[in-house]
């Protein structure tokens, strides 16, 4: 039954369905999750009754909205995948998806809360997203354009970061920060450095150094010059990492 109650037909159900999807798709790209869905159905000319009879929840209208822009992400690292070029590729695949989606509320929501466990798009989506960014991901850190100590998890907290940044400093006004500074940030970060980043896991013991291409503790030396390495192994590790680093 329609709201008036009348019996639509199937071409009006079709109809009506497009009309919600399409005003669901723009007042989520503007306002996100908050929005209601008393707002939505005025948008799309249908009562309040015909948006709840094709789809159940605003969850459900909210991830039918969103389903094929990430899809659409995942297919085109899936494309990717077998580059000749995967460093510089890796890198314009991550700044094409925080310069479109931060233009997109509602996508900055849903990579938002795929990445905090607490919503999926549709079943395996968000997982066919994370394996095909993983797939680019490794390709790159073979190559050496990549850091070797970053995994996706490391790689998806920093995506959506970094569009939280993106969409502040755009809604700042602000000249301070100009467009796609936060993504440049991001992916220098990633690049590959001499170096990896240390966590504090306690004091280093007396008289002891760490490695600066394994990060284990060894002995310093009584005499000469301090070690950087902690053997031979390390120190042609770290020559080939800087070597790679002069020819990105």
């Amino acid at each position: 039954m329609t709201d008036g109650g009348v019996t639509p037909s199937r071409a009006d159900a079709r109809r009506n369905r497009a009309l919600v999807l399409q005003a669901a798709r723009f007042a989520f790209e503007e306002q996100g999750l908050g929005v209601p869905l008393g707002e939505i159905a005025r948008r799309a000319g249908v009562g309040a009754g015909t948006v709840y009879r094709h789809f159940p929840s605003k969850e459900a209208l909210f991830r039918a909205t969103i389903v094929d822009r990430i899809e659409l992400f995942t297919d085109t690292a899936r494309d990717l995948a077998d580059v000749a070029d995967p460093g510089p590729v890796f890198f314009r695949f991550l700044s094409s998806v925080v310069r479109l989606a931060s233009q997109n509320k509602a996508l900055c929501d849903a990579l938002e809360e795929a990445g905090a466990g607490r919503f999926e798009p549709s079943p395996g989506v968000g997982q066919s997203f994370d394996e095909a960014l993983e797939v680019l991901l490794r390709r790159a850190q073979e190559a050496g354009a990549v850091r070797q100590d970053v995994g996706i998890a490391d790689l998806r907290a920093l995506l959506v970061g970094c569009l939280s940044m993106e969409r502040a400093a755009s809604g700042a006004g602000s000249g301070d920060a100009a467009p796609g500074r936060m993504t440049t940030l991001m992916c220098d970060a990633l690049r590959t450095e001499r170096a990896v980043t240390e966590l504090n896991a306690g004091p280093v013991k007396r008289n002891a150094l760490r490695c600066g291409a394994c990060g284990a503790e060894f002995a310093a030396a009584r005499t000469g010059r301090p070690a950087r390495y902690c053997g031979g192994a390390c120190r042609q590790k770290a020559h080939r990492a800087r070597d790679r680093t002069r020819r990105t």
